[in-house]
C-alpha cells in the first residue's frame, strides 16, 4: 500500500470532521428538544465512524477479518463485501453532499425542495456564513474521495485473487 493512498483514506474522516464539529454546538441551543439533542450528535458520531470505515479499503482489517471477530476472525473479507457497500456509499455521498447540495444552493430550498429559513447559516453574512461554509464544504470531497479508494480497493483485490490462483 503506497503512501498515497493512506493519503487519501486518512483524508475521508478529516473532510467530514469540520461538519461534525460545527454541529455539535448546535445541538445544545435553546429551545432544542432532547431528541433533537441526541439526533445531531448521534448524526455527527456516525459520519464520523462511516467515514472511518474508508480507512478500511487500506489497511488490513479490510482484507482480514481481525482474530476477534467470531467465526470470522482470521479469514478474507471477501472483496464484493467490502466494494459493494462502499460503492453504494461512494454513490449515495457523492449524490447527496455533492449534487443535491449544488442544486439546492442555486434553487435557493432545501435538500427537500422546500424554502430555506430566515435564519439558514449559509445565509447568513459574516463570520457565521464563512464558518459554515467552511466547515461544510468539505463534505463534497467525501463521496469522490471514497470512489477512488473503492476503485482501488477492488482492482488490488482482483489482482492478489489473480496471483493467488496463478502460484
Amino acid at each position: 500500500m503506497t503512501r498515497g493512498w493512506w493519503l487519501t483514506a486518512c483524508a475521508v474522516p478529516l473532510v467530514v470532521l469540520p461538519s461534525s464539529v460545527w454541529r455539535i454546538p448546535a445541538a445544545f441551543d435553546h429551545g432544542i428538544t432532547f431528541g433533537e439533542r441526541m439526533y445531531v450528535v448521534l448524526l455527527s458520531v456516525a459520519s464520523e465512524l462511516l467515514a472511518f470505515a474508508a480507512i478500511g479499503l487500506v489497511a488490513r482489517w479490510g482484507e482480514v477479518f481481525p482474530r476477534w471477530v467470531p467465526y470470522l476472525g482470521g479469514r478474507r473479507v471477501p472483496t464484493t463485501a467490502a466494494v459493494v457497500p462502499a460503492a453504494l456509499g461512494a454513490a449515495a455521498v457523492t449524490f447527496v453532499f455533492t449534487a443535491l447540495t449544488v442544486v439546492s444552493g442555486i434553487r435557493g430550498t432545501t435538500i427537500r425542495g422546500d424554502e430555506l429559513p430566515s435564519d439558514f447559516p449559509g445565509l447568513a453574512g459574516g463570520w457565521e456564513g464563512a464558518w459554515f461554509h467552511l466547515c461544510y464544504t468539505p463534505l463534497l470531497l467525501w463521496g469522490p474521495l471514497l470512489a477512488v479508494l473503492t476503485v482501488g480497493y477492488h482492482r488490488r483485490r482482483r489482482g492478489a485473487g489473480r496471483r493467488a490462483a496463478g502460484a
